[in-house]
This record gives C-alpha cells, sequence and structure tokens, in this order.
C-alpha cells in the first residue's frame, strides 16, 4: 500500500527562518567538531609523513600485527620467514591465493617491493599468543600429536615436523612456523586446499597433504596444534641440508 506524499511530507518552514536556522546549525556542528578529540590531533600531524617501512606498511599491520588480534582472518605475519612471505604476497598477486582484499593491495605492486615487505615483517617480533584451551576428547588430541610429530605412513602423509621445523616455528628460508597459528586459521587453510581456494606453485605439496587427510584428522591436528605454547625463541631454523619429504614447488631443495 502506497503512502500518500502529504502524509510523509515534512512541515514547511518559513522562508525568513530558512537562513538563521542554517546559520545555528552550522555553528552548532562546528563547535562539536572542535570539540572532538581528534580535531587537535589533526593539526598537529605533519604535513609530509616520515617515508619508512613502518609508515608504508601500516595497512598490513593494522590487521596483521595487533597484539590483540590473531584469528582465523588476520594471522599474525611478524617473525615469519621472508621467503614464506614473499611467496604468499606473490600467490595473492597471481590469484593463487583468494582473498580481494589481499589481491587488490598487492595487485600494482613490484616484486622489489613485495621483498622489502616481507623482509621488514620477518624482522619484527611480538609477544607470543597465549595457548587456546581445547575441549576435544584425548583420542583427538592424541591423534594430532601423532600427525604433528609422527604422520602416518598408511596415508603417505609426513609429520608436520619434518617440514616445519622440530619446535614448529618455520624453518628458513621459506616454511612457516605452525606454533602460535589459532585453530579456526589452521582448518580454514586446510579447507582453502582442499577447495583449490589456496594454491601454491607446483608442485603444491600443501595440496597434497590436505588431500589425503580426512576432515576428522584436520580438525585433530589443529585442535593440538592450539594447545601448544609458542618456544621461547620463536625464530625459525635454519636451513638444513637434506631433502624434504615431498617436494615443494614454493619451498625449493
Amino acid at each position: 500500500m502506497s503512502i500518500p506524499r502529504a502524509a510523509t511530507a515534512a512541515p514547511a518552514v518559513p522562508a525568513g527562518r530558512a537562513t538563521g536556522a542554517s546559520q545555528v546549525t552550522r555553528l552548532v556542528l562546528a563547535t562539536l567538531l572542535a570539540a572532538l578529540p581528534w580535531a587537535g590531533a589533526r593539526a598537529e600531524r605533519p604535513a609530509v609523513l616520515p617515508d619508512t617501512m613502518a609508515q608504508r606498511v601500516l595497512a598490513c599491520a593494522s590487521c596483521h600485527a595487533r597484539k590483540d588480534v590473531n584469528d582465523a582472518f588476520f594471522p599474525r605475519i611478524s617473525g615469519k620467514p621472508a621467503g614464506y612471505l614473499y611467496n604468499q604476497l606473490q600467490n595473492f598477486r597471481a590469484g593463487r591465493r583468494q582473498y580481494p582484499l589481499m589481491t587488490y593491495m598487492v595487485d600494482h605492486l613490484p616484486d622489489a617491493y613485495l621483498h622489502e615487505i616481507a623482509d621488514y615483517f620477518s624482522d619484527q617480533h611480538l609477544a607470543n599468543p597465549p595457548v587456546q584451551p581445547s575441549d576435544a576428547p584425548p583420542a583427538v588430541l592424541a591423534r594430532g600429536r601423532q600427525l604433528v610429530t609422527q604422520g602416518d605412513a598408511a596415508l603417505k602423509v609426513p609429520a608436520c615436523v619434518a617440514c616445519h621445523g622440530e619446535r614448529l616455528t618455520g624453518v628458513a628460508p621459506a616454511i612457516p612456523g605452525l606454533a602460535g597459528l589459532p585453530r579456526d586459521y589452521v582448518n580454514a587453510q586446510f579447507g582453502a586446499w582442499r577447495n583449490k581456494e589456496r594454491q601454491a606453485n607446483a608442485p603444491d605439496c600443501m595440496a597434497e597433504v590436505a588431500s589425503r587427510l580426512s576432515l576428522s584428522d584436520v580438525a585433530a591436528i589443529s585442535s593440538w596444534l592450539g594447545t601448544q605454547p609458542v618456544p621461547a625463541d620463536p625464530r625459525p631454523a635454519a636451513a638444513v641440508a637434506r631433502p624434504l619429504p615431498l617436494h615443494c614447488g614454493s619451498s625449493p631443495d
């Protein structure tokens, strides 16, 4: 049912009052804006911002380098191996990873600048996040521990530590750590590999691993990892002169 226009029309303001009312409104708004806490800060902001990497990557740090944020959507990237971060920036730019905001941010950036961004964040270190409590049954946690530390020969799944390091802090130059990753993030990334929404340079070893694991195994891995504290020294391990259990295009032997 349509409503007659007369029923919704605002009362007319006499022409003689319109100018005075507008002046009063502008004066009130100007007074309120001047009283806002950021009004003075704007006046103190330098005309030219410092040309530093810290200033340039504020858009990245606002999501990925906050002390109070480490979740399924915005995992911390500080301290990750520079080679890994560079590979992921390239993957977003090339469309191998699907997240429109990230693709938009790096689409126009050259390789040299991606290297600078990766080097910057690899040198940053935030305080370690607390472990996540888990209500998973003991059998599930035991299965997760087995897969992470020993793998499963029957499934042809190598142990996570065989690639990501005995301390699960990653291996230089391009293998990320798993310690401290949120449980939901781990689940989401396995899902992205299974659905081909996350890919890497061929051969994509993680996509292969994800295809061999059941959903219950993925849940077991993420549950157990979430309960593990980050080591006091969270730096990636040095590269070792031995082949990986699976050949990975993003981390050539």
